[in-house]
């Protein structure tokens, strides 16, 4: 199985489990293993070389630290296929077979199967606080000292499942209001063309940005106007699927062109989205009382930081405390109702 997270990385984590495991490695690797220590040494498929991993064998399986290219992932997954293994996917750790031989508990289990989703610092810092939070949580459980208040709380906190999931947040505007801009901005770093012409993005582009520690898949969609260029129509239409199954909406609009312009159609359609006043510097063309929202200038950054902020907050994340006991998992679920229901028995 593959323990860290799809796609290109510096490092990937392929772990051997069962009884071949002694076989694929004295046949494939060029080393003989010690167990509990790293060795070094090259990984062939017949006469090619594959990778130059650090494989560390423990009880009954062992893990190859390969370099993070997905050719080299997917060449030694192919050869262990090849050689009698089946590939299991991490959320399989629950069966005996897939279980982590390192782990003493359920709840290790959970949280290293969950460790390839965890794509920030502070999504692995909250994940990896879940062991102690946990030991501790079931110990006062143990003594009667968690109430049923306390329980609401964890299972209504989301935090750590919008950590995990990879939630999709949708720039939608009237075109050139400045959503490639600030989509550059969020990305931090040049991701989608930006120029003053109306219709410049015409196709959405989606990509894993980081926002204060969470990642979301961020959709810079067309601006949304009529039009009679058909791959612009194309564009518009595929967009506005996306934007429906979006978990945020982000709504640009421009201060310096009226909100009559197609704008005010926007927040029409979508009572619930974020709102951005982008090119907030520029002469104001309609009152900002009548609508309110983050004001940006994206050509700058000024205001990206609070616009970061509120996505936090959106997907509540903002502010906080990883050391928290927190539920990410139908299992934790289950035995966090069974404590209410013994508790509201007491």
């Amino acid at each position: 199985m593959l323990l860290t997270a799809p796609g290109a990385a510096a490092i990937a984590v392929v772990r051997l489990v069962g009884p071949l495991t002694q076989s694929f490695v004295k046949n494939h690797f060029s080393r003989e293993l010690v167990e509990g220590r790293c060795i070094h040494g090259i990984l062939r498929a017949d006469d090619q070389v594959l990778d130059d991993p650090v494989v560390v064998a423990f009880n009954g399986g062992a893990d190859l630290n390969l370099h993070g290219s997905q050719w080299i992932v997917e060449s030694v997954l192919r050869l262990a296929r090849a050689a009698g293994f089946e590939i299991e996917s991490a959320s399989s750790l629950s069966s005996p077979r897939g279980q982590f031989a390192e782990c003493k508990s359920i709840i290790e289990t959970e949280v290293l199967s969950a460790l390839p989703r965890a794509r920030t610092e502070l999504a692995l810092r909250v994940l990896l606080a879940q062991i102690e939070a946990w030991k501790t949580l079931k110990a006062r459980n143990s003594a009667g000292l968690v109430d049923p208040i306390e329980i609401e709380r964890i299972l209504s906190d989301r935090c750590l499942e919008n950590l995990l999931s990879l939630p999709t947040v949708a720039l939608i505007g009237a075109p050139n209001v400045g959503k490639s801009t600030i989509a550059n901005q969020l990305f931090a770093q040049q991701r989608s063309i930006t120029a003053d012409l109306p219709g410049t993005t015409r196709d959405w582009v989606g990509e894993i940005a980081d926002v204060d520690g969470l990642a979301v898949m961020l959709l810079d969609t067309p601006g949304i106007r009529e039009t009679h260029d058909p791959l612009e129509q194309a564009a518009i239409l595929r967009g506005g699927k996306e934007i429906g199954r979006a978990d945020l909406v982000v709504i640009v609009l421009d201060a310096s062109r009226p909100l009559e312009e197609g704008q005010r159609l926007l927040l029409d359609a979508y009572p619930h989205g974020l709102i951005v006043i982008n090119k907030s510097d520029c002469p104001k063309a309609w009152d900002r009382s009548i609508v309110r929202g983050i004001p940006t200038v994206g050509t700058t950054g000024a205001g990206i930081d609070g616009l970061r902020k509120s996505i936090m907050a959106h997907f509540i994340c903002l502010g906080i405390d990883p050391s928290l006991p927190r539920a990410w998992t139908d299992r934790q679920r289950k035995m966090l109702h069974s404590w209410d229901r013994s508790t509201n028995q007491v």
